[in-house]
């Protein structure tokens, strides 16, 4: 079944679906943009690229994508040697996972706020599943983007912690990357699987605390 067919067979999951991960989405890709104006690029700056504009750090046809088959993409135009030091590139992209990282936590104690105030609660909560769902995607673009394949941001974290991989033969390098990327592929549900543990693992974490302080 296409994504854009829950349109019809559950709207409310469709919009929250487009809308977290627009959100996730821009979210990230800011996150690389101020980072390499930090580390002296101001190439996605100048590009109008510090936003959280969707058509800007998304594009029609990642929306479109988005809309239809519910993926999507998001890149911003850096230039490395621009920046002032030699672990600036790998920081400029380490940047956009953690801002997933950031945002897991934050949805995580959203929903854990959500569970503590909500007379007769069900895990059926509307604004319960909107922190959830948010929390799993971002646990899982952090996971994914961190894979050390190009062009994700995980393949510049790689490359400057293992310089050395340059020189491994072109052939084997890209048939080691090709089969991480299968493996991963195949693997993709078990990512939201282990999102939703981490989640809830937070939730439970969280609960104690926020009552400790009164919630």
């Amino acid at each position: 079944m296409l994504f854009v067919q829950r349109l019809f067979t559950d709207p409310t999951g469709y919009f929250t679906w487009v809308f977290l991960v627009v959100f996730s989405v821009c979210c990230h890709e800011y996150a690389h943009a101020q980072v390499a104006l930090w580390q002296g690029d101001s190439t996605a700056a100048d590009n109008g690229y510090l936003t959280l504009n969707p058509f800007k750090q998304m594009g029609m046809t990642s929306l479109i994508a988005l809309l239809l088959i519910g993926i999507t993409w998001g890149a911003v135009p850096v230039n490395p040697s621009r920046m002032r030091r030699k672990y600036s590139e790998a920081l400029v992209a380490a940047a956009g996972p953690f801002m997933n990282l950031l945002l897991f936590f934050i949805f995580s104690v959203g929903a854990s706020v959500i569970f503590l105030i909500t007379p007769n609660f069900t895990m059926n909560n509307a604004v319960f599943q909107l922190f959830f769902t948010g929390g799993v995607l971002n646990i899982v673009l952090l996971i994914f983007n961190l894979l050390p394949v190009p062009p994700l941001d995980g393949w510049s974290i790689f490359t400057f912690l293992f310089p050395h991989v340059h020189k491994i033969n072109t052939e084997l390098r890209n048939g080691l990357i090709f089969g991480l990327f299968i493996l991963v592929f195949f693997s993709f549900g078990k990512l939201f699987v282990f999102g939703a543990y981490a989640v809830f693992y937070v939730v439970q974490i969280m609960i104690p605390l926020l009552k400790a302080v009164g919630i």
